[in-house]
């Protein structure tokens, strides 16, 4: 048997990567480079990173039924294209600022946060494609019961493009200027479009793809052999409205808006917090290290998580999503951990990145398994669509920590000592709020899943 499946897992991955390395050049950017230059403010980052999220959460909505529409190759091709310009874009908004606003510094800081408002609009177009055409792609190529281990490779780009991004963006932006840190980073979406145009195609159309790895592939269906490859197709689509008349389609929803918004508040809000809570800048050694190390126990761990329900289906005998919900019941525990961050924060540094990586780790464990539990209840041909309606509510989800954070957390440093949460006074109590949300609320989200959802209970479109 072939396994080129694993090869397009790997493309899955790269281009998971890019589209978080992608996203975090702001973050690791906007203190210590940007906001020197524009005076920004944490409410300005806040509104930045939080309508991005909104973006993301309507493009999300329609990118989901744009995969379905135009097929994952086409469709994966636009998606990377237009974040790439949307990425490269995103350096011109410093000049532009400079020209268009004189030398009133009140009108520099507004005109320079419209324009990366404008760019992170196109961005979020085309980032909103990923995981619609990614998950469609493992359906495609996977058989149930490897799906969450294939999806937690890939989605681990995620955590690997997060553990990139600081040991090498900060140096980039020193050396050459912020400006062509998000150019180098852009560019390499238009890299993979080449290796995509080479590598995919349907399996069934797929040279690459031998008979009997095929036969593994379709293993769910209902051919015991599949010989005929130019009949294999797609069962009946579900019209987008009709969607929302599942239960499952509402599980996949509730997962996804309470828990995205912990990984984007991390994602962008970890590198400003090393540097208020500890003075370690994103380009200082010890800030680089500090998000390595949150970042790279999120890469390892997360992995594994993909494996934990593959093993209670073949060693326990559980059907796939009691498998996949008993596992995520396990990495919804993770983040709990969470809560101690910002306590032992007191003694060091080292401890909020260490208990944060396992906070990550336990996200996106969790977040794999999430992703499978839509190829275990629908139609491969109506996956984007349920993908793009779950991920515009984790983006929804995503907006209201980030710009409530951002606001809370300038309203918190100007209030100083008369806040206090936890024996944490000013900001650094805000901190405190946020990482108590953050902690509890991948087990609330279980819960409500499981209420909504109690059993396996697959979708049949007649």
């Amino acid at each position: 048997m072939s396994n080129f499946r694993w090869v397009i897992c790997g493309l899955l991955f790269l281009a998971t990567t890019i589209n978080y390395m992608d996203r975090q050049v702001l973050s690791l950017t906007w203190k210590d480079f940007i906001a020197v230059d524009f005076h920004w403010t944490d409410d300005d980052y806040g509104t930045i990173t939080g309508l991005f999220s909104i973006f993301y959460a309507v493009a999300n909505l329609f990118a989901g039924k744009f995969i379905d529409w135009m097929g994952t190759k086409k469709g994966y091709l636009i998606a990377i294209f237009v974040w790439s310009v949307g990425a490269c874009l995103h350096a011109i908004c410093g000049w532009a600022a400079l020209g268009i606003a004189g030398g009133s510094v009140t009108a520099l800081t507004t005109i320079s946060v419209w324009l990366f408002l404008a760019c992170r609009l196109i961005l979020a177009v085309g980032e909103a494609g990923n995981f619609p055409a990614a998950i469609k792609v493992t359906a495609e190529y996977f058989p149930k019961k490897d799906r969450a281990f294939s999806t937690s490779i890939f989605n681990s780009g995620a955590s690997v493009g997060a553990l990139a991004a600081p040991a090498t963006i900060p140096l980039l932006a020193r050396a050459f200027g912020w400006e062509m840190a998000f150019i180098i980073i852009g560019a390499l979406g238009f890299i993979w479009m080449g290796l995509w145009i080479w590598l995919y195609d349907k399996p069934a159309k797929n040279k690459r793809v031998n008979q009997a790895e095929l036969n593994y592939i379709e293993q769910d269906s209902d051919i015991a052999n599949v010989q005929d490859r130019d009949n294999i197709k797609e069962e009946k689509t579900i019209p987008f409205w009709d969607c929302f008349k599942y239960k499952q389609t509402w599980s996949f929803i509730v997962g996804k808006f309470m828990t995205d918004g912990v990984w984007w508040f991390f994602l962008f809000w970890a590198p400003a917090y090393f540097s208020d809570r500890f003075g370690y800048t994103s380009d200082s050694t010890m800030g680089i290290l500090l998000i390595l190390t949150l970042y790279l126990i999120v890469t390892v761990l997360s992995i594994g998580g993909g494996y934990l329900p593959t093993y209670f289906v073949e060693k326990k005998g559980m059907n796939p999503y009691l498998g996949r919900m008993r596992a995520m019941l396990i990495f919804a525990c993770f983040p709990l951990l969470g809560l101690l961050a910002q306590p032992l924060g007191s003694f060091s540094a080292w401890w909020p990145a260490i208990l944060i990586g396992f906070l990550g780790a336990g996200h996106q464990a969790w977040s794999a398994n999430l992703f499978s539990t839509i190829g275990d209840m629908f139609p491969k041909s109506t996956i984007g669509t349920i993908t793009g309606i779950g991920s515009m509510a984790g983006g929804i989800g995503s907006f209201l920590i980030n710009k409530g954070s951002g606001t809370f957390f300038t309203w918190a440093d100007g209030q100083g000592s008369a806040f206090s949460f936890f024996g944490f006074d000013g900001k650094p109590a805000a901190y405190m709020v946020v990482f108590c949300i953050c902690s509890v609320a991948y087990l609330i989200g279980w819960c409500i899943m499981k209420t909504l959802v109690p059993k396996y209970k697959p979708i049949v479109v007649e």
